[in-house]
């Protein structure tokens, strides 16, 4: 086996197995990370949320068409 890249990789999809993770994380909601000196900042979900939807609430053409 060669360090370079194939052309092409087959998968053998029969093998795989559901993300045992999934279902940790709420319907609909996102993971993202934050850069480190971010995260010392925003240390849980709830204060990024809370200043993603304030800043949010100051734009004016999304604030528009929120119901």
């Amino acid at each position: 086996m060669s360090d370079e890249l194939r052309d092409e990789y087959e998968f053998d999809y029969q093998q795989a197995r559901p993300n045992r993770f999934a279902e940790q994380f709420p319907a609909g909601g996102r993971l993202v990370y934050l850069d480190p000196d971010v995260a010392t900042v925003f240390s849980d979900a709830e204060s990024v949320n809370r200043v993603l939807k304030a800043l949010l609430a100051t734009m004016p053409t999304l604030n528009s068409n929120r119901s």
